[in-house]
């Protein structure tokens, strides 16, 4: 495995869980970079206004992060981790941006994702609205705060309406809610061996934890 995918709803872990696995194998690691997009704090308070400009600023972000990282290899470091899929721009504009402004994102997206690479592997955490919603309070990034519960059901949609159409690369799709990666050894070990002492097929596998 070269290039493996951790990704998640908002508050599941997918961050942490990256740097764990990237840490512990000496693997490059690939972070999105969001904390300093000056239009987050306003989009969360005010989404209508503010989700066009966000999701192009988060388009140009992630295109040029992995343009600039993931298709330059790293012959020290001969896995890489990320702990997210430019296939994230076009999930979470569409839960966000107008029938319109969608369609016009959209024509953007297409054009810019036929040369991004794809992962050996695809994780995704998932997570309950009420586990994540503990999770962002528990981390007490201010402008998370007033995240909508309904806002998190909409990207969770999302996400398994994007896995439907995947074919050319293995989704793992791991259930998170009874476990705790981050405080229990057992519960890391169990999703590391997942992910690297398992072979999956092509699209959507399962696994509950």
């Amino acid at each position: 495995m070269q290039f493996l995918v951790i990704e998640g709803n908002i508050g599941a872990g997918k961050t942490t869980l990256s740097q764990m696995i990237a840490k512990e194998n000496d693997a490059k690691l690939v972070l999105e970079q969001f904390a300093d997009n000056p239009f987050l704090p306003k989009f969360y308070k005010d989404q209508e206004r503010y989700s066009f400009p966000l999701e192009l600023s988060f388009l140009a972000d992630r295109y040029n992060q992995i343009k600039n990282e993931v298709l330059n290899l790293d012959l020290f470091h001969p896995l890489m981790v990320a702990d997210y899929y430019f296939a994230k721009t076009a999930i979470f504009a569409q839960n966000t941006l107008k029938e319109d402004e969608y369609h016009l994102f959209r024509q953007i997206f297409d054009i810019v994702f036929e040369s991004i690479p794809k992962p050996d592997l695809y994780v995704y955490l998932h997570a309950d609205t009420d586990r994540l919603l503990k999770n962002i309070e528990s981390r007490g990034r201010d402008y998370e705060q007033d995240i909508d519960p309904t806002y998190l059901e909409k990207i969770s949609k999302g996400y398994f309406h994007f896995f439907k159409q995947v074919t050319n690369y293995p989704v793992l799709i791991i259930d998170t809610n009874n476990i705790d990666f981050v405080k229990n050894p057992e519960d890391y070990q169990q999703i590391k061996n997942a992910i690297f002492n398992s072979d999956y097929k092509l699209g959507i596998n399962r696994l509950i934890l």
